[in-house]
Parts: C-alpha cells; sequence; structure tokens
C-alpha cells in the first residue's frame, strides 16, 4: 500500500494493530508537527515532564526543514514501517 498524502499517511498510522518503538513514534510526531507547523519555537517543558521533554527536542531536532520536505520525509517514513505495524 502507497500512501501519498499526509492526510492519508496519518489515516494510515490510525490503523496500526500495534504500536510503534518510542523512537518511531518520536520521529513520527517530531515530522507532523514540523510538516504542518514549522520551527519549533515552543517554550521548552520543565520539570519532570520526560515525554513532553522527548517531544519537545524531537520536533526540535526538524527545525529549518520546509513543511514540504518535513511531509515527504513523513510520508515516506509511515510507508517505510507500516508493513510492520499493519
Amino acid at each position: 500500500m502507497s500512501i501519498n498524502t499526509l492526510e492519508e499517511a496519518v489515516a494510515l498510522t490510525k490503523k496500526f494493530t500495534s504500536k510503534p518503538s518510542n523512537e518511531e513514534l518520536l520521529k513520527i510526531y517530531a515530522l507532523y508537527k514540523q510538516a504542518t507547523e514549522g520551527d519549533n519555537e515552543g517554550e521548552r517543558p520543565g520539570g519532570f515532564d520526560f515525554v513532553a521533554a522527548a517531544k519537545y527536542n524531537a520536533w526540535l531536532n526538524q527545525a529549518g526543514k520546509s513543511k514540504e520536505e518535513a511531509t515527504k520525509q513523513y510520508i515516506a517514513f509511515v510507508n517505510e514501517i507500516s508493513s510492520k505495524y499493519l
């Protein structure tokens, strides 16, 4: 199954029958945020919210990437891992 749009890729991730690894989930999250919102300009989460900090850092690592490039990478990554989780 080959997907071609961001919306199709998002829909496909919702059909996964098992949960991707944390690293894969962070990459999916970061590429999606970069594709839809652009560079992360929010404040770094404080305290002991390790999940929020990991998400923040993953998105921050995508800084400078255009929305179009992030969209292409998101679609390619979802295509790549979908066979493992469907």
